[in-house]
């Protein structure tokens, strides 16, 4: 596999990691970390060799804080619009289509965009110092990448419709309980136990595997639907004056005042 500007790749026998390498920006994700995401996964699904994969972020702080918001705090609708096709097909699609397993070891922040990418992993694993949340309210705008139908699908509509509309985060002890992870482990086990699930995984029959996953996944086929209003919804809200406030709220590190138009 070759080398990334943004990603650090590491292989053990069947088990590939894929660590998001941006600690100074808590691993936000921006075009090119989701462009290198994508060609990563797809040389780990070409390799016949790989069995299962973990994603995880540098550093103790965060797994991944969110988008990048200064990438696109002054689009128009219809960049937004594109903004959260492009995303959702080239990776939190992708990998919820994945062929291999792909475990998420949240090892810090999961937020907004983040917490996305947890979600389309097939299996989540976290650190009892993970915090995890949908905060796209706060900014003016909604999950883009399909949180608003992953976390409803994962956790509950209740779960959904609280976390989504308060912006409100909940430590790993609640994220466990209401499934939107599998386990939780001490910082210092979280890596190692992502590991071994997947060597566990990875001793199965890989032709029986990517069946089981394609059945899983057949119950949900109504769901495009789903994340096409989403990525609608989302383009409408870079429109409203709600928007501009709260992203530039943010970037100035100050609270918003919302017009509500």
């Amino acid at each position: 596999m070759e080398s990334y500007k943004f990603l650090l790749i590491e292989k053990s026998g069947p088990v590939v990691r894929i660590t998001i390498n941006r600690p100074e920006k808590l691993n936000a994700l921006n075009r090119e970390v989701i462009r290198e995401l994508n060609q990563a996964l797809g040389e780990a699904e070409d390799d016949t060799s790989v069995r299962a994969l973990v994603v995880t972020g540098a550093g103790e702080k965060a797994f991944v804080a969110g988008a990048d918001i200064s990438e696109f705090a002054h689009f128009n609708p219809e960049e937004a619009r594109q903004l959260a096709a492009e995303g959702q097909e080239r990776l939190f699609n992708f990998i919820e289509n994945f062929p291999k397993p792909v475990i998420a070891a949240v090892n810090g922040y999961a937020l907004g965009g983040g917490l996305e990418l947890a979600l389309a992993c097939h299996i989540r694993l976290g650190s009892t110092t993970a915090q995890v949340g949908l905060p796209e309210v706060s900014l003016g705008v909604i999950p883009g990448y399909g949180g608003t139908q992953r976390l409803a699908r994962v956790a509950g509509l209740g779960i959904a419709y609280e976390l989504i509309t308060t912006a409100s985060r909940i430590n790993a002890e609640r994220a466990l309980a209401v499934g939107i992870f599998n386990h939780v482990y001490p910082p210092d086990q979280l890596l190692e136990e992502a590991h071994k699930l997947a060597e566990k995984i990875a001793a199965n029959s890989p032709v029986a595997i990517r069946a089981a996953l394609s059945a899983i996944r057949a119950g949900y086929r109504a769901l495009a639907a789903g994340f096409d209003a989403e990525i609608e919804a989302f383009a409408r809200c870079f429109a409203s004056e709600d928007f501009k406030e709260g992203t530039s709220a943010f970037l100035e590190k100050r609270k918003p005042k919302f017009p509500g138009r």
